[in-house]
This record gives structure tokens, sequence and C-alpha cells, in this order.
């Protein structure tokens, strides 16, 4: 059995302040009229309309300019997102909507509903990301989240580094080389250089010139006198 009322809050899924709307007469009568959400729909209860649109456009204005401060807020902060990776980097897990709005509580004292938070598929990778907000009806906004791992990133130069020298060393073995071959040769020609001396001296002495004054004893006989 239905039944029609006036609601005077706003209820998510079913309306808002003056709204009449129709509901099964046990949900009425047990939870709606208690707790003072809605009144029944009869003539005396219809001049309470005008007081409950006013009040409902009051409320909407307040929380548009609320939103609307939020979103410039919410535009400057970068909320950061910590998240357990292994070796090759890949994350374990998501980061979802309510992680979002778990974060902005814990780092700014920022409460927003993870039902304002749209995300069209979980986040995971890491990196910078520019999430979208529905704040209201009339106001969206921007929120830039980064996403880090928690995970120590081990230095890979550690085995990398004494393989530059070696490569170096066979670069500088012909250079090396070269400079022993010119130290040997220069080596070789110095005592060529040192003996050319002593072999002109011999030269020298061996050069032929006049015949050396025979003794008198060896003169030819020729010019003894004859017996």
């Amino acid at each position: 059995m239905k039944t029609d009322v006036i609601l005077t809050a706003n209820i998510v899924g079913l309306g808002a302040e003056s709204d009449q709307v129709r509901v099964a007469a046990g949900y009425a009568r047990n939870y709606l009229f208690p707790r003072g959400l809605a009144i029944p729909l009869t003539q005396a209860n219809k001049r309470r309309l005008e007081a409950l649109r006013k009040r409902r456009a009051e409320r909407e204005a307040q929380e548009f300019n609320t939103m609307t401060e939020l979103a410039k807020t919410l535009s400057k902060l970068i909320c950061i997102i910590k998240v357990k990776t292994g070796e090759d980097g890949k994350m374990f897990g998501a980061v979802t909507a309510g992680m979002i709005a778990e974060e902005l509580k814990h780092q700014f004292d920022l409460s927003l509903d993870k039902r304002k938070i749209h995300l069209e598929h979980p986040i995971k990778a890491l990196g910078d990301y520019e999430v979208q907000l529905d704040l209201h009806a009339e106001v969206k906004g921007t929120l830039k989240v980064r996403v880090e791992s928690t995970t120590p990133i081990t230095a890979p130069a550690a085995t990398a580094a004494p393989a530059e020298p070696k490569k170096e060393e066979p670069a500088a073995a012909p250079a090396d080389k070269k400079a022993r071959r010119a130290a040997k040769a220069a080596g070789e020609k110095a005592p060529a250089q040192a003996d050319r001396p002593a072999e002109a001296k011999k030269e020298k002495s061996a050069k032929p010139g006049r015949a050396p004054k025979s003794s008198k004893a060896e003169k030819p006989a020729a010019d003894q006198p004859r017996q």
C-alpha cells in the first residue's frame, strides 16, 4: 500500500524539501514520520509547502557556495597516496575513490563523500593523475593525485660501475704499446751513435797515406857497393 507524503528534509535517492512523493505506507509510518523527514499530504500540510520551498532554496544556495569554495581549494592540492609495489614497480591492488577520500581527511582534514570522486577505473599504476570531482549539480572540480611507492628502490649502479674502467683499458693499450716501441727504437739508436766515434777513429787510422820511411838496413840490395 502506497501513501503520498511531503518531504521536510533532503533524502538521498528520494527527494528534497517540499517534494511530494509516494512511498510505502509502512516506510512512511515507521521511518519518515517518526524522524520528522516527511509529513502526510493533507490540505493543512500543503500550507507549509511555501516555508519548505524557501528553506530548500536557502540550503541549496549555501551548498552551492560551499562546494564552489571547496572546488577552488581542492584544485590547489596534491593528494599523495602511498602504495606497496613489487621489484618491477607494479602496484599491489589499486587506488579507489574511498582511499582518496580517506587521504583527503588525513592529510588536509577535508571531508568529502567518496561518491563525489569520479574514477572511471581504479588507479593501478604509479604516477600523477587528475581526478574529476562531482561536488554539486552545478559545480565540478578536479584534484591532483600522486601515487607513490613505499617499497625502497635498490640502486642498480653498484654492479654496473666497475664495468666502465674495464672498457677504457683496451683503448689505452695501443698508446702504451706505441710508447714502448718508440722507447725501444730510441734505445737501439743510442748505442749505434755512440759507437760511431770509435769506428771513425779506426777508419782514420786505417786511412792510406804516405808509406813509412824504411831503415837503412832495409835498403835494396842494388844500392849496396859491389865487391
